[in-house]
């Protein structure tokens, strides 16, 4: 069966093909009507928009989170900073994602007034950095764990405090032991963040399943849109692959990568 690859240079609003289809897309032929190809670009756009805002909630608050999981006993506070995020990541690690989204989307902002401000690519991307977050806190957790006890032991005796510790020694040699484990979530939430049509996010899946229904053509519509996937999550491997070979440390990573990829 031949591939008719047309279909994205037909427009969006009669079908009929537009001139100068790739000038359009990158703005060269302004009075161009929007093609298929152009309404792909955007979508793929979106795409990594919201997985990228996900990734910058979910780094932040993972980090935050598998670091309090560690902290020594110390007294009522350390004790109830570690309930407090074991129970953040057993909540948002064992609820469905696309549960999470609609209640993003549907609930919560009837209790938090403000966020009906939002547009639903922010709500979407919290729901998916808040779920992404819980993983990473483990990895996290795992990452400062896997240091040898001494490290803290060092750092306590130079006179640092427990912050200063974590700061200045536990978390620059766990967050470089944690990057594969990182690598894997950052292309797992490129292909999660196509629940976010479920909230009108116009995003790949969206965009294939509106396309498809309009061109009959979901062959060349599903293939393009799977080719665009892959590609964003090759991209992000090789741009995390480029990270960690230029911040291993020497003679360590090699000897926890096993274990810290259960």
């Amino acid at each position: 069966m031949a591939l008719d690859l047309g279909v994205f240079c037909r427009n969006t609003l009669d079908g009929e093909l537009v001139d100068h289809c790739f000038s359009a897309v990158f703005g060269f032929a302004k009075n161009s009507d929007p093609s298929y190809l152009d309404w792909l670009i955007k979508a793929w756009g979106w795409t990594l928009a919201v997985a990228g805002l996900s990734l910058t909630i979910a780094l932040i608050l993972g980090a935050v989170m598998g670091t309090l999981r560690t902290l020594p006993d110390g007294g009522k506070l350390n004790q109830w900073l570690v309930r407090l995020s074991t129970a953040w990541v057993e909540l948002f690690r064992n609820i469905p994602i696309l549960v999470q989204v609609f209640l993003w989307y549907h609930v919560i902002p009837a209790f938090i007034l403000p966020l009906k401000q939002l547009p639903s690519y922010w709500l979407v991307s919290i729901a998916l950095g808040f779920f992404t977050s819980a993983r990473i806190a483990e990895q996290v957790r795992a990452g400062i764990q896997s240091l040898p006890s001494g490290q803290f032991a060092a750092a306590t005796a130079l006179g640092l405090t427990t912050a200063q510790s974590y700061r200045y020694v536990l978390l620059p040699m766990a967050l470089r032991i944690v990057i594969p484990p990182l690598t894997s979530e950052s292309m797992n939430l490129i292909k999660n963040s196509s629940v976010a049509f479920a909230v009108s996010v116009p995003e790949l899946t969206l965009f294939a399943m509106q396309a498809q229904e309009e061109t009959s053509k979901g062959v060349e519509i599903y293939l393009a849109v799977t080719l665009l996937y892959a590609f964003s999550a090759f991209a992000v491997n090789r741009i995390m692959a480029t990270i960690e070979k230029r911040t291993r440390i020497p003679g360590f990573i090699a000897s926890h990568d096993a274990s810290l990829a259960h």
